[in-house]
């Protein structure tokens, strides 16, 4: 096994859950190249394993990346890990993985424990085709821009979100994508898993009352064939609006109520008395 690059899975919580596959080639590779490597050292101490370490990280890996192709284009065998989960998703690993590849090495994926797939199956939401964004943008209004991007989106929305920002996140889901079914994945794996399901609306509001910690996965249901469900929702606004609501707490309780996006009814909605002046 020289001259090779291995993209190794590991474990998003519980040790076990890491192949025999994966458990061999830890132990065979020449060097480790890890996100994190007091997390990794517990791992391979665990299963036995004392191969050497070098950090692997955002800060470090311009540096570490032409470091550990010499050592492969000289012959020796690299595994990369993240701290947890698959290498390259939303964890280092792609810029290695790039150079390997444009260096004429040959790279292996050894698959294994993934927090996105864990949340989509468990999450009870349609999983025959869904989208993996990340994380949102921590700004609101990029965060929002983004959001409004996705409305449209049929497939289901996958997004990791860190605890801080989480009750912010699910409000402004809530108001650009409308009121959606969601699951809230939070410490899959770990002692303390938890997967709280819901409509997005619902969640902001138990989350300001109770924040949680831990790592977070939002699954969120992709948007609905929306033409027939908008029609009917500006019909009910105006009829609520005629009765003395005002517009804008007319499209709250109605965008809400139908599950439809809060923006795009408001603005058909003003189209519509527009057209009507």
């Amino acid at each position: 096994m020289s001259g090779r690059l291995f993209v190794v899975a590991t474990p998003i919580g519980n040790l076990a859950d890491i192949t025999l596959r994966a458990l061999r080639v830890l132990g065979e590779v020449d060097v480790v190249a890890a996100e994190d490597t007091r997390t990794t050292r517990k791992l391979l101490t665990h299963h036995g394993i004392s191969t050497p370490l070098v950090s692997y990280h955002e800060h470090n890996e311009s540096v570490r990346t032409p470091e550990l192709l010499e050592r492969m284009t000289a012959g020796e065998s690299v595994a990369v890990v993240s701290e947890a989960g698959t290498p390259s998703i939303s964890d280092p690993g792609y810029r290695l993985v790039r150079e390997a590849i444009a260096a004429g090495i040959v790279v292996e994926p050894l698959p294994g424990a993934s927090a996105v797939l864990a949340a989509v199956v468990v999450s009870g939401l349609p999983s025959d085709a869904f989208v993996f964004e990340g994380f949102l943008p921590r700004r609101a209004g990029e965060r929002r821009r983004r959001l409004e991007e996705l409305r449209t989106e049929r497939r289901t929305l996958v997004f990791f979100e860190a605890p801080h920002r989480l009750d912010r996140s699910l409000a402004d889901m809530a108001d650009v994508l409308g009121d959606r079914e969601v699951a809230l994945c939070r410490e899959l794996t770990k002692l303390h898993e938890d997967v709280r399901r819901g409509t997005l609306a619902l969640l902001a509001s138990d989350i300001q009352r109770t924040p949680v910690k831990g790592e977070i996965v939002l699954v969120v249901s992709g948007a609905p064939d929306e033409a027939g469900d908008l029609d009917a929702a500006v019909r009910e606004v105006l009829e609520l609006q005629r009765g003395g609501e005002s517009v804008r707490e007319a499209t709250r309780a109605v965008a809400e109520a139908r599950g439809v996006p809060r923006r795009a009814l408001y603005d058909r909605v003003l189209q519509e008395k527009k057209n009507d002046a």
